[in-house]
C-alpha cells in the first residue's frame, strides 16, 4: 500500500501508453494492408469497371467531424474522434485506454479515370463509404466486329 502514496494510481497505464507510442513512432513495417500499425482510420479500397469504392472503418464518430475532399485525383479523409474517458469523470483514473483519439488524416491517390462529379460518402454504423464514379468514356464497352 506505501507504493500508492508515493505514485499516481495511473502511472502504469502511462508507461504503457508511453511504450506503446515509443514503438508506433519506430515501427516502419507496413502491414498486409499497406498501412503502418496503428493508423486511424482502417481503410479498404477497391474498384469496379464503374466505380472506385473505398471503406473506412471509424467507430464512434460524428459524421458532421467528417471532412472528404477530393482534389486532383487525391482524396482526403480527416477529421477528429473526441476523447470520451477524459470528458466522462475528471478524478477517474485510466488504467488502459486502446482506442485512438484525436485528429486523424489519411489521403489515398486514384487512378486518373476517376469522375470529381461522381462522388457520394454515406456514414453508416462506424463505416464511411465513399464511392467515386469513373468517367463514362473510361467504362469498359463491347465492340462489336465487322
Amino acid at each position: 500500500m506505501l507504493y500508492r502514496s508515493m505514485f499516481p494510481q495511473d502511472v502504469f497505464a502511462q508507461m504503457n501508453r508511453l511504450q506503446r507510442e515509443m514503438q508506433d513512432l519506430f515501427d516502419f513495417e507496413s502491414g498486409i494492408r499497406g498501412m503502418t500499425r496503428g493508423s486511424f482510420p482502417a481503410i479498404n479500397l477497391g474498384a469496379t469497371p464503374h466505380s472506385v469504392e473505398m471503406y473506412l472503418f471509424a467507430p464512434g464518430l460524428d459524421p458532421s467531424a467528417i471532412e472528404v475532399n477530393l482534389e486532383r485525383g487525391v482524396l482526403t479523409v480527416s477529421g477528429e474522434r473526441k476523447d470520451s474517458l477524459a470528458t466522462q469523470q475528471q478524478n477517474a483514473a485510466v488504467h488502459i485506454n486502446e482506442r485512438f483519439a484525436g485528429q486523424f488524416r489519411r489521403v489515398v491517390s486514384l487512378p486518373d479515370d476517376i469522375d470529381p462529379d461522381g462522388v457520394a460518402a454515406n456514414y453508416r454504423d462506424g463505416v464511411l463509404h465513399v464511392s467515386i464514379r469513373r468517367r463514362e468514356e473510361a467504362q469498359p464497352r463491347r465492340i462489336s466486329v465487322h
